[in-house]
């Protein structure tokens, strides 16, 4: 209550896990809308900032039920990146941008500097990209990095950055990291853009604020000035995103930066048990404070923690498995009136990185549970599939400048980079699309004859498949015509040329036939039902079947109300919560990482500790910690020691061992154990096939 009603001064809102952070920014959005009592805003003056569009989705839809859907729908509710473009579309003329310019996605990125470091190794362009990444959420731009270079292969970055720097300008494009930096610049530079964005958001409340990087925290600053009135909301405990530039410092500037600052702390925590929760307090209280709070809950004891000390990969899922399907009987048995208490929806196993996640599919589907792995990525976001619908968007819609430059440098046709620049600039000066702008009589004055003629085969070959696209129906067809399109670019050798390793590439060409096949049994009307079955439908145009794929991606979000288990990485889980959890693989090396055996800075422990600490809160009723006896490393097996966070977690005595004795013991006795058999069973741990 306190901090819904701080309405005229700065404020940052610590909210511990499942403290109901959201529930705070909706109910202060609906009290600086009433008159009188509260700040008497417009809908139009309240921006509220969150770092996900799911995060969005959720509090659009929050707010909505308080305040109604005519109100909400003026609220400016959105991810940082999504405010970035708002503020370019409405005022980044002063920068030079057109309000069409064109935002690039990863896979453009890396095309781009492949192209600008003169290399066809695509992991070396995405060494780049990261780096590049990390300079740019530092503020930083080519000209300004050099103080920041320690090695070789960042000052070739730096280079490579210039490189690519000229070539968005041409382009008239942003990439992901300048929907920051650019509105950053933007209100820096332009006091009258600046002014103008202050008076229209009176009240700015960001969600997630310890996620915040220090080109964000800048932005944020600008956009409620010095006397700005805004809401924090944010947890230090959670701050897990070090590696992608997140800084804490933004918590211990704030109240530097803003003297009047109020610190309001909440504590309750409405999510877990008493068990969980003190599991996860003696944790994180080992990590320095900068704002000091103790989570509590009035959920009752719960059920203790149980840990699970497990041989190797493939014995640590059947027992988390195992653990599960014990659980679901006894839910369904104890709930019978109410047997969605035993949705396979409930359960998830967490585990620090992606290649943990194989051992557990495959104990799944042998004990015919659904499931998904949470983030693992989509067939419509590979490469492949993106470049080829790239080539559909622009026969859709011609004025798609993004999808031009995807099509018009995928496969290469001799057209470089110099010609898409003066291509864009003659598009900017115009106000016309990339397309539009290649048809124009006066480009003949900016492009050589050579230049010009690859741009008009290139235009007409779209406009001829545009047409053919829209004439040809049923699968037959629609696929000879696909493979006739795939054989004029040269697509396949493409694939093979860009690649180093044939086997990769033999894989991207085999997800292109598979699309191909796709797109043709839509055309054809043959789909799926949600049984499996093959049903027929009216038969379609290639290019209608095109206009669908712009839809794919809401299928992703359907998987969110599917009845299955959960397998995530603890970073994509932050923010969720489900009543049974396994942390899988806790182990030092693993949870904390390390590259190799004490590789890893006091800074590093803390952040994964704070990934522990987010892992153990993500549970709601009954939480499983295991750990390796022994894992793989290669086709060997090797000894592996329990993390030191399961120690620091106090567990009650339970759950396996010696009677009485202490969780300390227990694992210094492991440990010793452990080391003793690896010691005299060197080559028996190598004998399991």
């Amino acid at each position: 209550m306190e901090a819904v009603l701080h309405l005229h001064s700065p404020c940052l809102v610590l909210a511990g896990a499942g403290s109901g952070k959201t529930r705070v920014i909706t109910q202060k959005i609906a009290r600086l809308l009433q008159p009188g009592e509260g700040a008497d805003l417009a809908p139009s003056q309240i921006a509220a900032i969150t770092f996900t569009n799911k995060a969005a989705a959720e509090m659009r839809e929050r707010a909505k039920a308080l305040i109604g859907a005519k109100a909400a729908g003026k609220l400016l509710i959105c991810t940082f990146h999504s405010l970035g473009v708002r503020l370019l579309r409405e005022d980044g003329t002063a920068l030079g941008l057109k309000p069409q310019f064109s935002i690039l996605d990863s896979d453009d990125v890396t095309s781009i500097l492949r192209d600008a470091g003169g290399t066809t190794d695509a992991k070396q362009a995405r060494s780049w990209q990261w780096t590049i990444s990390l300079w740019k959420n530092m503020g930083l731009n080519s000209s300004q990095v050099a103080p920041h270079i320690t090695t070789d292969d960042e000052l070739v970055a730096a280079k490579v950055m210039k490189l690519y720097e000229e070539r968005l300008s041409a382009y008239q494009a942003v990439d992901f990291d300048d929907l920051i930096s650019l509105p950053l610049k933007l209100l820096a530079e332009h006091e009258h853009v600046r002014q103008k964005w202050q008076r229209q958001l009176r009240h700015v409340l960001v969600d997630e604020y310890q996620d915040t990087n220090a080109t964000q925290y800048e932005l944020l600053k600008l956009l409620v000035g010095s006397e700005g009135i805004f809401t924090a909301v944010g947890d230090d405990d959670q701050s897990i995103y070090g590696w992608r530039g997140a800084t804490l410092d933004n918590l211990k500037r704030l109240p530097q930066d803003f003297p009047t600052l109020k610190v309001i702390p909440l504590e309750q925590n409405y999510r877990s048990t008493s068990a969980i929760l003190r599991a996860a307090n003696n944790v994180i209280q080992l990590n320095p404070k900068l704002f000091p709070k103790t989570l509590w809950s009035d959920l009752g004891e719960g059920e203790p923690i149980k840990l699970m000390e497990c041989d190797n990969e493939e014995h640590e899922a059947e027992r988390a498995v195992s653990h599960f399907q014990v659980l679901h009987a006894q839910l369904l048995a104890a709930n019978q009136a109410d047997p969605s208490r035993a949705d396979w929806s409930n359960f998830a196993i967490l585990y620090r990185a992606n290649h943990q996640a194989r051992p557990f599919e495959q104990a799944l589907r042998k004990a015919n549970i659904p499931y998904k792995v949470s983030g693992g990525q989509s067939f419509f976001d590979k490469a492949e599939i993106k470049d080829l619908c790239a080539w559909l968007r622009l026969l859709l819609n011609n004025d798609d400048d993004p999808a031009f430059l995807r099509a018009v440098t995928t496969p290469k046709r001799g057209i470089g980079h110099q010609t898409l620049g003066t291509l864009g600039e003659f598009a900017g000066q115009w106000k016309v699309s990339l397309f539009e702008a290649l048809f124009a009589e006066s480009l003949a004055a900016a492009l050589s004859a050579r230049a010009l003629g690859s741009l008009h085969e290139f235009g007409r070959y779209v406009n001829d498949l545009e047409y053919r696209a829209r004439q040809t129906y049923g699968s037959e067809d629609a696929k000879a015509l696909l493979l006739e399109w795939l054989k004029d670019i040269g697509y396949e050798q493409h694939l093979y040329d860009n690649e180093e390793n044939e086997k990769i590439a033999a894989a991207r060409w085999t997800n292109v036939l598979d699309f191909i096949d796709w797109v043709a049994k839509r055309c054809g009307g043959e789909i799926e039902n949600d049984g499996g079955m093959s049903v027929e439908t009216e038969k379609k145009s290639v290019i209608e079947v095109a206009q669908l794929i712009s839809l794919i991606t809401s299928l992703a979000e359907r998987n969110a109300d599917q009845n299955v288990v959960t397998l995530s990485t603890l970073h994509a889980s932050k923010g969720l919560e489900w009543p049974h959890v396994v942390l899988a693989g806790v182990n030092e090396g693993s949870l904390p990482f390390s590259r190799e055996e004490g590789d890893i800075l006091p800074q590093q422990i803390e952040e994964e500790r704070r990934l522990m600490y987010v892992g153990i809160t993500r549970a709601r009723l009954t939480l499983g910690v295991s750990a390796l006896k022994r894992r793989k490393k290669g086709r060997e097996y090797v000894q592996a020691i329990p993390s030191r966070f399961i120690a620091e977690m106090k567990l009650s005595e339970g759950g396996g061992g010696v009677p009485g004795e202490s969780p300390r013991d227990k694992l210094r006795r492991l440990r010793e154990e452990m080391a003793a058999k690896a010691k005299t069973s060197a080559q028996t741990l190598n004998q399991q096939p």
